[in-house]
């Protein structure tokens, strides 16, 4: 992502009340029938889409349209079926479209079909190309950066010049290059990359394979750190330091707070994650949509712009991610109702979870 120019920021009571009112301006156009919202979501290799997202949309859409329909399609991964899911889509006339897209530039001319079509795109959590309406996300390189402050004070003294593993998202996802850069900020200074693999899917089963070459090429002792991208690429990096023996496990960072990271987190085997309320996320994009598709304009909404390699000045609402570790899982995803103690703490975890504060 090339230059971000920031607004003030509101704060988040303002954007909260800002979604609201203007989702439900132009009295006499609420709950209109005819309105369809298509949602796009790019794949079920990370739980966070299925889980959390498309659920809350359809909450969000049905509070503030309730007569709105809601059309949904996974691409599982594949820019050759989402671009077909799109296009499925715009034949069928919908109102608007929320886009996570799985690759930019192959879905760039269909994006350029929608504005033909009079359909406003709204891009979601990572940034389309082509004329989109709007973006919707959180801020990435925060999240990065987040991941390298939590790495190096997991590593302690041996972030003084450690040696670092770097596990990527994919190359052809926006965001990746994103969370790369803010943690690379955080992280050039202090410590050795020794190696750094790009991560095809986000698959947990390639970030393994890449983890177990590294172990090869290094030796376990070498490797002190591992920058992990998502909560996915985490598991595999744990599980190929476990099956080659490692121990103790180096701290490994994540993202999406994954209910399986977060127990690993409680176990110790992974540092930390990254939390992204996607109840303000979904909400945001929501009220996007449903204000694009009434003919609405979003300056009410929007805390940001943003510039994508073919658009200038979209209008965007960036969100704040929080890093979440052992010592505040209680007061992040237990108090925010993304999980209940019982979810969190199996059996086989209550010690564990008792020693993190973790108790009913």
């Amino acid at each position: 992502m090339r230059g971000l120019a920031l607004r003030a920021a509101a704060g988040l009571l303002a954007l909260l009340l800002a979604v609201s009112l203007a989702a439900c301006s132009d009295s006499g156009e609420e709950g209109e029938g005819g309105l369809t919202i298509g949602l796009l979501l790019p794949s079920r290799a990370v739980p966070r889409w299925e889980n959390s997202d498309k659920p809350l949309i359809e909450k969000r859409l049905k509070e503030l349209c309730p007569d709105c329909t809601l059309v949904y399609a996974n691409a599982e991964n594949d820019a050759a079926s989402q671009r077909q899911q799109m296009t499925s889509m715009i034949t069928r006339g919908v109102s608007a479209l929320i886009l996570d897209v799985v690759d930019p530039k192959a879905l760039r001319s269909t994006v350029r079909a929608a504005e033909r079509e009079g359909i406003p795109v709204v891009a979601y959590d990572r940034l389309a190309e082509g004329p989109i309406s709007g973006f919707v996300s959180f801020d990435g390189d925060q999240v990065g950066r987040l991941q390298g402050e939590a790495l190096l004070e997991g590593m302690g003294a041996r972030a003084d010049g450690g040696g670092v593993v770097m596990m990527n998202g994919d190359p052809s996802s926006p965001n990746a290059a994103w969370y790369e850069g803010g943690s690379l900020a955080v992280l050039r200074n202090w410590v050795r990359i020794l190696k750094s693999y790009d991560t095809i899917g986000w698959r947990t089963e390639n970030a393994h394979d890449h983890m177990s070459a590294a172990i090869s090429a290094l030796g376990p002792s070498r490797i002190e750190g591992v920058l992990a991208a998502n909560d996915s690429i985490a598991a595999g990096v744990i599980s190929a330091l476990k099956s080659a023996r490692v121990a103790p496990l180096p701290p490994v960072t994540g993202q999406d707070a994954d209910l399986d990271a977060v127990q690993r987190i409680v176990k110790g085997e992974q540092y930390m994650t990254v939390y992204k309320p996607f109840r303000l996320e979904t909400e945001a994009a929501t009220a996007m949509a449903v204000a694009l598709a009434r003919g609405n304009d979003v300056d009410a909404l929007v805390t940001a712009q943003v510039d994508s390699p073919t658009t200038e000045d979209v209008p965007a609402v960036l969100l704040d991610p929080i890093a979440v570790t052992r010592e505040t899982i209680g007061r992040t995803l237990v108090r925010d109702g993304v999980y209940t103690i019982d979810q969190i703490c199996t059996p086989k975890l209550r010690p564990a979870c008792a020693r993190a504060g973790l108790t009913r």
